[in-house]
């Protein structure tokens, strides 16, 4: 299984991200691999707040998230690869010193925009509800600081943003459920039950095929099967 895709962080994350949700064993020496291998893009040349570099493949062409969710503008893919690459190395867990290094300068980087903004914001929102989604990911996976507070005040914000129809203003839908699945699930339980109609309507529809229509299923079979 090879995770590392030397053009694009987007894509190596990915790939990462799919074996991780669909339980395939990743072998210490590829966790490892792939580990070094976003760690050598820490704080380089267009990343942000010090996270990990796109590539210039990245930037030119955009990127979807996990579940398929399109960002194009250049400070949208530098931030949503940045949380989401922290996501990824907390969960691979290396041994490897420099990617436990750079995942510790990653962070203090984040913390520094989300102090800054603490006085003035929610905790639990960064710029956009896509960017903020992208932060959950990183919090759920234990990173940054007072993870508990940051995710509660960010589930009131999604709260608060009910369309009453299943979803949610603003917030990209499957992303965002991929966040809450994340989650310790009595904290996002009565988010995931409000989408649990939205859920139960797409899977009773024709499947369309494609990679991010099967995780959009797997995840919503999850979410509402258990």
């Amino acid at each position: 299984m090879d995770l590392i895709r030397a053009d694009s962080l987007a894509a190596t994350l990915e790939a990462i991200d799919e074996a991780l949700f669909f339980g395939r064993p990743i072998p210490a020496r590829q966790r490892d691999a792939a580990a070094g291998w976003i760690a050598g893009r820490q704080g380089l040349p267009g990343s942000y707040a010090a996270m990990f570099a796109p590539t210039e493949v990245d930037f030119r062409a955009g990127i979807r998230t996990f579940t398929g969710e399109l960002v194009a503008s250049r400070a949208g893919v530098a931030h949503v690869l940045g949380e989401d690459a922290c996501h990824v190395l907390i969960r691979l867990d290396s041994a490897s010193p420099d990617a436990r290094r750079a995942l510790h300068w990653a962070a203090a980087g984040m913390l520094r925009r989300l102090r800054a903004g603490d006085a003035r914001a929610r905790l639990g929102i960064y710029c956009c509800a896509r960017c903020s989604v992208a932060l959950w990911r990183h919090l759920a996976a234990g990173g940054l600081d007072q993870p508990e507070r940051r995710l509660e005040d960010g589930l009131a914000a999604l709260r608060e943003a009910r369309d009453r129809k299943g979803r949610w203003h603003r917030f990209p839908f499957y992303y965002t459920l991929l966040a809450l699945y994340e989650m310790n699930r009595s904290k996002a339980a009565a988010e995931l039950r409000y989408a649990a109609p939205a859920l139960a309507r797409m899977l009773d529809r024709p499947n369309p095929g494609g990679a991010f229509e099967a995780r959009r299923r797997v995840l919503a079979a999850r979410i509402l099967h258990g």
